[in-house]
C-alpha cells in the first residue's frame, strides 16, 4: 500500500504524476507554465485527465541560469498553497533537492518531496520525516544537481541503482519517514547514458521485486530521443512504449507530461494484466 496525503493506492494501481514546471526554461514546455494562470489551468486539466499526483518543480533539471533556494521557493510555495486550496484531495509533490525548499512547501501543504538528485542534501529526508510527507529516493549516479553525465560507467548499473535507492529508503525509514510513503526511482538519464537507462528499464522488475513502490520519470527524456533519434517534441510515442513496458514490469507511479495518453496506456496494461475490467464489454454479447 502506498499512502500519500489523503490518498491510498493499492499495489496493482498504476498512478500518474503530472509535471507542472514553474520554470521559464524547462526543456519540454519552454516555460509554458511559468506564470500562475497557465500553471493552474495545467493542474485542472491534469486532474481531469486522471492524474492523482501533481509534481511541481521550480528549477529545471539541466544546466542553466543559477536559481537560488529563495527563488525556487518563490516559484513554488505560493503555488503549492493555491493548488492545495483548490484541490484538497490531490497529492501535491514538489521536485526539489533542497531541505529549505522542502520545509517551505510542506508548510504550504505539499504531501511528497521528489528528490530527483539522490539525497545530495541529506536534510531533505529529515524534513519529510518531520512533516509526515512522502519521499522519492532516486538514483542519480552521484551527480551534482543540474549537471549532465560525462563518460560515466558502472560495472552493473542496476546493482548500483538498487544499492543507492534501497540505502536511501532505509535511511529515510530510520529518520522517521513513513514506510508507506516512500518510493524508489531508477533515475532515467540522471547520471546515466542512454544504454544505462535502457538497461534500467529492461531490468525494472528487479526494482519492483524489492517491495518498494517504483516511480519512473520517462517523459520525453534524452534516452528516448537518442534511441529513436527524435527531437524533444517527437518523443511521445517512444515515451508511451517505454511506459507500457515499465507498467508490465511493475512500476507503479509515472511522472509525465502527457496525462491523458499515459492514462490510456496504463489502463490497457492493467486490463491485460487482469487488474482492471474493460470499460465496456459488448463484443460478442449482442
Amino acid at each position: 500500500m502506498l499512502r500519500l496525503g489523503r490518498r491510498e493506492f493499492g499495489a496493482d494501481e498504476r498512478v500518474i504524476m503530472a509535471i507542472v514546471n514553474r520554470t521559464p526554461d524547462s526543456f519540454y514546455d519552454q516555460g509554458a507554465t511559468f506564470r500562475d494562470e497557465p500553471a493552474l489551468a495545467r493542474v485542472e486539466r491534469a486532474v481531469a485527465d486522471g492524474a492523482a499526483i501533481i509534481d511541481i518543480g521550480g528549477v529545471k533539471a539541466g544546466p542553466g541560469d543559477e536559481v537560488s533556494a529563495e527563488e525556487e521557493a518563490r516559484r513554488t510555495v505560493g503555488f503549492v498553497a493555491e493548488v492545495r486550496r483548490r484541490h484538497p484531495d490531490v497529492v501535491i509533490s514538489v521536485d526539489t533537492w533542497r531541505h529549505e525548499v522542502g520545509e517551505a512547501v510542506c508548510e504550504a501543504g505539499a504531501d511528497l518531496l521528489n528528490d530527483a538528485w539522490g539525497g545530495v542534501d541529506p536534510r531533505l529526508a529529515e524534513v519529510a520525516a518531520r512533516y509526515g510527507a512522502g519521499l522519492v529516493c532516486t538514483h542519480a549516479g552521484g551527480a551534482e544537481p543540474r549537471t549532465r553525465p560525462h563518460r560515466i560507467a558502472y560495472d552493473d548499473v542496476v546493482a548500483d541503482i538498487l544499492r543507492v535507492t534501497l540505502g536511501l529508503a532505509e535511511r529515510a525509514v530510520e529518520l522517521g519517514v513513513r514506510r508507506d510513503g516512500i518510493m524508489i526511482d531508477p533515475g532515467h538519464d540522471f547520471g546515466k547514458n542512454t544504454r544505462h537507462s535502457l538497461e534500467a528499464t529492461r531490468r525494472l522488475g528487479e526494482l519492483a521485486e524489492t517491495g518498494w513502490p517504483v516511480l519512473v520519470s520517462l517523459s520525453n527524456k534524452d534516452f528516448v530521443g537518442e534511441t529513436l533519434d527524435r527531437p524533444v517534441k517527437e518523443r511521445v510515442l517512444g515515451t508511451l512504449a517505454t511506459t507500457a513496458v515499465s507498467a508490465w514490469l511493475g512500476a507503479q507511479v509515472y511522472r509525465v507530461h502527457e496525462v491523458a495518453e499515459t492514462r490510456q496506456v496504463l489502463d490497457m496494461v492493467s486490463s491485460i494484466a487482469g487488474h482492471r475490467p474493460p470499460a465496456v464489454a459488448r463484443r460478442g454479447l449482442a
